[in-house]
């Protein structure tokens, strides 16, 4: 297993659009892929599960990725979030 700890920096935390990114994303690979906040987890394929966690911003997530490409997941989720402004690495 592979995990990856960011904070949130849109302003907006993560709403529909960025969690739509991610669910895509995530979607593309093998691994199981759990976002984890505030003491809950959500599979991060599925879009009502991310939504429910309610991420604003500010928000100390950790990502984690178990399966035969738990490293490309995390690396690819990471350069989305990056690419969009979304979250940085802490």
């Amino acid at each position: 297993m592979v995990k990856l700890v960011l904070t949130i920096i849109d302003e907006t935390g993560i709403h529909a659009r960025p969690a739509t990114l991610l669910v895509n994303k995530a979607g593309s690979f093998q691994s199981d892929i759990t976002v984890d906040f505030d003491g809950k987890s959500a599979n991060l394929k599925s879009i009502m599960g991310v939504m429910s966690l309610g991420i604003p911003v500010n928000a100390k997530i950790t990502i984690k990725a178990e399966g035969s490409d738990e490293q490309e997941a995390i690396d690819t989720i990471y350069e989305v979030l990056k690419k969009e402004g979304i979250a940085i690495k802490n």
